[in-house]
This record gives structure tokens, C-alpha cells and sequence, in this order.
């Protein structure tokens, strides 16, 4: 089968790989489609993701795929589901597995399955990954193309949750890339009373206005500390880095509000700086959220599912290109270029 290669020079290429095994557990899983993760997939491209240094790795982790064949002691999979989240275990030759779901076939795992045979939690043989390998049901209101967009939903839904979002209260998200408008769709959808959302491009800002942003900003236009400062004189809320970047947590300490909370999402390049609270108020939560948990993730499904069955979020609102597989290092370029209307980039196996 045909993977996406990182090396250590930084270099993608299309490389050839034997079709993974599966295990009893597991299921064998042709891939649909696979979202590219602007931060994620960028840094491990570019070495500067936290303890990542195993190259050539093999990319991807947002796939979707349809099973296509099952291992003897599954229970909740069968041929022709479709299923989120397949990755590449094991070592393939001198390839490693960087998720590996821009492959042409990977594995997923029955959690039910290996907590039935004595391999659940704990055990070397189980991965908190499988919590999240969910079945998309026939009469869920969403396409393989689309569906990929759902790992993203849950991964924000999950940190959501982690974070503590609590309605009536009030958001300010710096960033309206991918993540930062589901950050904005979710509060809104959630309950919080206002808002707020910043970028450094217009094209962005008007994205976080369709998302339902009540207020949103060209930070590189405005003043945002006075715009806030102004709708909020005794700060807001929470506070939310959507695009790693360090420097966010000094300029949010000074628009927290006393007891508020700064929210970090994902890994930034950086791994340090100085912190100065001198104009932060006494008592305020700095909140990393790095790794979104696999489990917590999975309980996100059916909250997403609902509102996508519902209509209240619609995941081509997400999705700004779609590339065949053979196709994918344009899209990658796509990425490096940062053109402003880029949201999601999809990859399409079919």
C-alpha cells in the first residue's frame, strides 16, 4: 500500500508499505479520508513536536475508513462499517508509525473486545486510542469526506469539557484557524453568553463571524486589550490560545478576569517562556491541554453526531479543500503557504 513519509530532513514523499497486520481484536480498515492537522502534522514535518523524534515516520491521524476485514474475536465491527480514527501500530521495515492514517490501510482496535479477553486498560496489549475508533452509523447525516472533520469536533469538545466552558459566562478565542472556529461554534452552541474572536486576517475574522463569534477582531487593526477591556472592565472569563503561541498566555493575563482561566490548546513549537503576572489579577488557572484524551474524546461522539443530525453544525462549514491522495503533497504545500482562505484540508482515497 501507498503511505505519506516524513523523513528526518523534513521531506514528505509517497513511499510503498506492506498492508498492516491485524490482531484478533482488531479490524483491518481501508482508508476514505483523512483531515490535515495544521498543528499536529506541521510540527512532526518540521521536528518541533514534543518528544516526536522516531523518523521516517508515517503521517496522519485524523482518517476515516471503511472495515474490511475482522479479527476472530470482534465484536462491535463488521465488514463495511465506517469508522474513525485507523492508525498504524507497529514499525513497518525502518518506518514508524506517526499515526499513520494517511495510508491507504490501517487497523483499528474493539475496545469491548479486549476488555471482554482480559486485554482492556493497563494491559500492554490495549490503547486508549480504541475508546475513540467509533462506528459512523448508516443514518448519521454525514458523508466519509466530512466525517474526517469529526476528530477535530471531539478533540475541541473533549478540551472543552477539560477546560470547564460553563454557560452564561464569556470566551475570548485568539486564533479562527480550523480549531479556533470550532472553539467559537461550540461555545455558542454550549451556552456562553458572548463570544470574542481574534485573528490576524480578515478572511478569518469573518469565518469566526459565520461561526456565531458576537464580536470578532483583526488583532493587527484593534486594540483587543481595549475592546475588552471596554465590553469587560473586570476581564472575562476564559481566555483561549488556539494557536500556540506562547506569548498569548502573557497578553491573556492581562484580560482574565479574577478567578479566570487561561486555556492552552495543542503543542506550541516553543516549550518555554517567561511568565509575567505583574497585570494579571491575584488569583487566576493556566490550563495546558496538549494531549486530548482518547477516552474523553470518545464520550465527545455523541454530542457531535447530535448536533450534526440535528443541523446545528454542518462539518463542510469546516472544509475549504479537498485533495486526492495522489495529490497530497500539494495540499501539504497548500498548508505552508497559509492562504487565508484555508480552513480544513481533506484527502480523499476514493
Amino acid at each position: 500500500m501507498k503511505t505519506l513519509i516524513v523523513d528526518e530532513s523534513h521531506v514528505l514523499s509517497i513511499q510503498e508499505i506492506p498492508i498492516p497486520a491485524y490482531k484478533d481484536c482488531q479490524a483491518l480498515v481501508k482508508t476514505l479520508s483523512c483531515g490535515v492537522c495544521n498543528g499536529t502534522d506541521m510540527k512532526v514535518i518540521h521536528g518541533t513536536f514534543k518528544n516526536f523524534s522516531t523518523y521516517p515516520a508515517a503521517l496522519g491521524h485524523e482518517g476515516v475508513g471503511k472495515v474490511v476485514e475482522v479479527g476472530s474475536k470482534v465484536r462491535n465491527l463488521r465488514v463495511g462499517d465506517i469508522v474513525l480514527l485507523p492508525f498504524l501500530e507497529e514499525k513497518s521495515g525502518e518506518i514508524y508509525p506517526g499515526w499513520g492514517a494517511y495510508s491507504e490501510y490501517a487497523v483499528v482496535g474493539d475496545a469491548e473486545a479486549y476488555i471482554a479477553n482480559g486485554m482492556g486498560p493497563g494491559t500492554p496489549e490495549f490503547s486508549e486510542g480504541y475508546f475513540a475508533q467509533t462506528v459512523i452509523k448508516p443514518t448519521d447525516k454525514v458523508d466519509p469526506v466530512e466525517a474526517s472533520m469529526i476528530v477535530t469536533f471531539r478533540e475541541v469538545l473533549s478540551a472543552i469539557r477539560r477546560f470547564g466552558f460553563e454557560p452564561n459566562e464569556n470566551v475570548l478565542i485568539f486564533g479562527a484557524g480550523p480549531v479556533g472556529l470550532c472553539f467559537t461554534k461550540f461555545s455558542k452552541l454550549l451556552g456562553l453568553k458572548t463570544v470574542i474572536t481574534t485573528d490576524i486576517d480578515d478572511e478569518k475574522v469573518d469565518f469566526a463571524r459565520q461561526m456565531g463569534a458576537d464580536y470578532a477582531f483583526n488583532s493587527q487593526k484593534g486594540d483587543i486589550k481595549a475592546e475588552v477591556k471596554k465590553m469587560f472592565p473586570d476581564g472575562i472569563d476564559y481566555m483561549v490560545d488556539a494557536v500556540g503561541i506562547n506569548q498569548l498566555i502573557n497578553q491573556g493575563m492581562e484580560l482574565v478576569r479574577y478567578n479566570g482561566k487561561i486555556c492552552c490548546y495543542g503543542i506550541s513549537p516553543k516549550l518555554g517562556m517567561d511568565l509575567d503576572w505583574s497585570k494579571a489579577p491575584y488569583n487566576w488557572s493556566l490550563d495546558f491541554i496538549q494531549w486530548p484524551s482518547k477516552k474523553e474524546e470518545g464520550d465527545a461522539h455523541a454530542q457531535i453526531m447530535a448536533w450534526i443530525n440535528l443541523g446545528v453544525l454542518d462539518p463542510k462549514d469546516f472544509i475549504s479543500d479537498v485533495f486526492d491522495f495522489e495529490h497530497i503533497i500539494d495540499a501539504f504545500k497548500l498548508v505552508e503557504e497559509r492562504k487565508s482562505s484555508t480552513k480544513k484540508i481533506v484527502i480523499r482515497y476514493y
